[in-house]
């Protein structure tokens, strides 16, 4: 299965606003024992999350994955610092690139692939103000064209 593809819990909507994406990579996370079981039931929030580089090891911040239910004194603090497993080379990678200035390693989505939680993280470079007006003249723009075209064919 590509990387990417399987059940999707949550996806990180921003990000694409406010970075240019430049490569992703697949990530498994060490997680604690009712946090996959509230990932399975889709209660995970990625939306101030972030991705550094620590001591040589990749550690997400700011996932918030909400308790679960049925979890009473087992259960999991839901904003919990959360490493992330990935190839040494991969991580040497990211440590030369992360030190360029302007580049941040950015939460895409998590998925379920194989009965295990992933996460792509995103190297991303992030977008001025101008860049993102850009970008949402260019989706007016579009959304505008398939409007046309649709109304068109029902002619």
């Amino acid at each position: 299965m590509p990387k990417g593809e399987g059940k999707v819990i949550s996806t990180n909507k921003k990000a694409n606003h406010d970075y240019f994406i430049e490569q992703t990579y697949e990530t498994g996370m060490v997680l604690q024992g009712t946090e996959i079981k509230s990932l399975r039931s889709g209660r995970a929030n990625l939306k101030d999350s972030f991705a550094r580089v620590q001591n040589g090891e990749v550690f997400l911040h700011n996932l918030h994955i909400s308790p679960y239910e049925q979890g009473n004194r087992y259960n999991h603090e839901p904003l919990r610092t959360r490493k992330l497993l990935l190839h040494r080379k991969q991580i040497n990678q990211l440590i030369g690139l992360t030190k360029e200035e302007g580049y941040a390693l950015v939460p895409l989505k998590i998925y379920l692939k194989n009965g295990y939680a992933k996460l792509l993280i995103g190297l991303g470079k992030g977008k001025k103000k101008y860049d993102k007006r850009d970008d949402l003249k260019k989706k007016e723009a579009k959304r505008d064209i398939e409007r046309a075209f649709r109304e068109r064919q029902k002619e």
